[in-house]
């Protein structure tokens, strides 16, 4: 009798155990079967939203789930296209430099205006005729009116949209040779606010033919090469104690110095010289030292050139990376003049570069259109 339960009791521990076995191997089971692809979809989102772009194209490989997770949250920093202005006529036409495809679109609000700068998709423009001034955007249709004001020869420039509460509108006009005056608005305004401001280092030019906003402030390159800034907020005006940037002597050569371009990429000012057929010559200026520094790569980034204002960019496609992209289109429209610091030419190879035989108000680069339903 004895002997027959713990037969029982045998079977009934073997059984428990099978049982706990089975249950321990399917749990197993499910684990090995559990991928990356099973993270929930607040935490893939999360993860892949902070991952570079190139880092961000690797991970949608890895399954159809990932790839529609990381395609919604890619930025993609997209080319700026170059947008010409008629001499007659109401028909702009944009300039898409990575598809190198022409767009076109009747803009009748723009007529007997003249650009001036762009900024995040913004046009500033300026009627001589009538001096008003107005920020358009070309794909939104959307204007935004300011009051009259007479620009000349001056520089104008914006800091942000004129939709952010920051936009500051500023412009500086060579009175004397140590005199400027500077000229501030902003969207909803009245009138224009204007200060007379002297130079600070003697001998300095000031006539100022590039403007860049960077870091708060509105920094100006003057005929010479001497950087003067412009603080909106402690409405400051000073010239940098930084000599000009060292050129080659041939680089001073005819309309020299309409072959300047001026740009800002993650706080730091680029300047490019060009002249002629020699290869451009790219300064950044390093604000601990107080110097410009020579650089011979942009590490990746590309820049767009143009007279009134100029762009940088990161994360564009491997040909178009470490190169500078001009306001100049060859081959019907097939080509964009560009520079490569990989390669140390220009593309296409045999071509002029006489930038001082261009018209500064022919284009501009612009931010593209989001909605491409515009063109349709």
């Amino acid at each position: 009798m004895l002997g027959k339960r713990r037969r029982k009791l045998k079977l009934l521990s073997d059984a428990i155990s099978n049982t706990r076995g089975e249950t321990a191997e399917v749990k197993n089971e499910n684990l090995e079967l559990q991928t990356w692809a099973d993270l929930p979809a607040e935490l893939l989102e999360l993860t892949l939203s902070r991952l570079t772009l190139a880092d961000n194209i690797r991970a949608s490989v890895v399954c159809k789930r990932w790839h529609s997770v990381a395609s919604a949250v890619r930025v993609v920093n997209q080319s700026p296209w170059l947008m010409y202005f008629p001499k007659f006529g109401d028909c702009y036409e944009f300039y898409d430099p990575v598809l190198r495809k022409v767009y076109s679109l009747e803009l009748p609000e723009l007529n007997g205006s003249r650009v001036c700068y762009t900024k995040d998709g913004w046009l500033l423009l300026y009627r001589p005729r009538t001096h008003r001034v107005f920020f358009f955007n070309p794909f939104t249709r959307e204007l935004i009116k300011l009051p009259r004001f007479e620009i000349t020869y001056q520089i104008v420039a914006f800091s942000c949209a004129p939709t952010s509460p920051g936009c500051v509108l500023f412009t500086v006009k060579h009175v004397s040779p140590t005199v400027v005056a500077i000229s501030t608005c902003y969207p909803g305004a009245t009138e224009w606010t204007s200060v007379n401001y002297p130079n600070r280092l003697p001998f300095v030019s000031s006539i100022w033919n590039k403007l860049v906003f960077c870091n708060g402030r509105f920094y100006c390159l003057s005929l010479t090469g001497w950087l003067g800034v412009f603080d909106p907020v402690e409405r400051t005006w000073s010239v940098l104690v930084v000599p000009p940037p060292k050129c080659p002597e041939n680089f001073f050569a005819k309309n020299w110095w309409k072959g300047k371009f001026m740009t800002e990429h993650e706080g730091d000012i680029l300047v490019i010289y060009t002249c002629c057929s020699e290869n451009p010559i790219i300064f950044k200026l390093d604000r601990r030292l107080m110097e410009w520094e020579e650089m011979r790569t942009l590490d990746g980034v590309t820049l767009f050139a143009s007279f009134l204002s100029s762009h940088s960019r990161t994360y564009l496609s491997g040909i178009m990376r470490n190169s500078v992209y001009f306001s100049k289109v060859r081959f019907f429209g097939k080509r964009c003049i560009s520079y490569s610091l990989d390669d140390f030419r220009y593309y296409p190879r045999k071509q002029c570069h006489d930038w001082g035989e261009q018209d500064p108000f022919d284009n501009i680069w612009i931010e593209p259109p989001k909605d491409f339903s515009v063109f349709m």
